[in-house]
Order: structure tokens, then sequence, then C-alpha cells
């Protein structure tokens, strides 16, 4: 998994009806693009993420949504 300070990080959900979770990637913590990522979701939280096997990353750069 590669990633860059603006893409999204998106989760998929686990079960049937659980919706996808997405949060914007703000920090890079590994080495050459790859996790953990400092990430903020929707609400402002932020918190650091070594993304599993049901997550992607989205390059499209993350936009500021109300």
């Amino acid at each position: 998994m590669h990633a860059s300070k603006g893409d999204r990080l998106v989760v998929h959900g686990r079960v049937v009806g659980q919706q996808d979770h997405t949060v914007e990637i703000v920090e890079v913590l590994g080495p050459n693009g790859g996790p953990p990522y400092r990430v903020r979701d929707a609400r402002g939280h932020e918190t650091i993420m070594s993304p599993g096997p049901d997550s992607v990353v989205d390059h499209r750069k993350a936009t500021n949504e109300a």
C-alpha cells in the first residue's frame, strides 16, 4: 500500500449493511508512502492507522466536505 498526504483511505464494511468509512491521510509515517498513517475523519478526529486488507487508498485528493 502506498499513499501520500491528502489521499483518502477507504475502509470497506466487513458485514452486509455496514457502510464504508473514509478518512483523509494527513501524514504518512511509514517509509516510501507505506503505513502507518495519521488520518482525520469528517468530524475532525485524528488517529494513527495501519490499514488492513479491507482498506484501499483513493489517490484523488480529499476535499473539505461539510
